[in-house]
């Protein structure tokens, strides 16, 4: 029993769909490993988003305490206690 050879042409058609699969398969790995990294970053975005939702959630919740209010004062507004000074030191 004689076996055929493939033809050069056979050869060349399946050399060709190699590597269109294989460049595809690489493509789409860059594809999922950006995805990951997107994912990865608004994975961080939430988390620092909910962080500063509950500090602004303690903010409102503890507005009526008289010491967050002097520090308010104190921080942003620059006021003072009568009698009180502030010494500020530069480098």
């Amino acid at each position: 029993m004689k076996t055929k050879k493939a033809s050069l042409l056979t050869k060349l058609v399946v050399l060709a769909l190699l590597i269109g699969a294989a460049t595809g398969l690489l493509n789409l790995r860059q594809q999922i490993l950006t995805a990951q990294s997107d994912l990865a970053e608004a994975e961080a975005q939430v988390a620092a988003q909910k962080q500063v939702n509950a500090d602004l959630s303690d903010a409102v919740e503890n507005s009526d305490d008289p010491d967050r209010q002097a520090d308010i004062a104190r921080g942003k507004l620059g006021l003072v206690e009568p009698g009180e000074y502030i010494f500020r030191f530069t480098d």
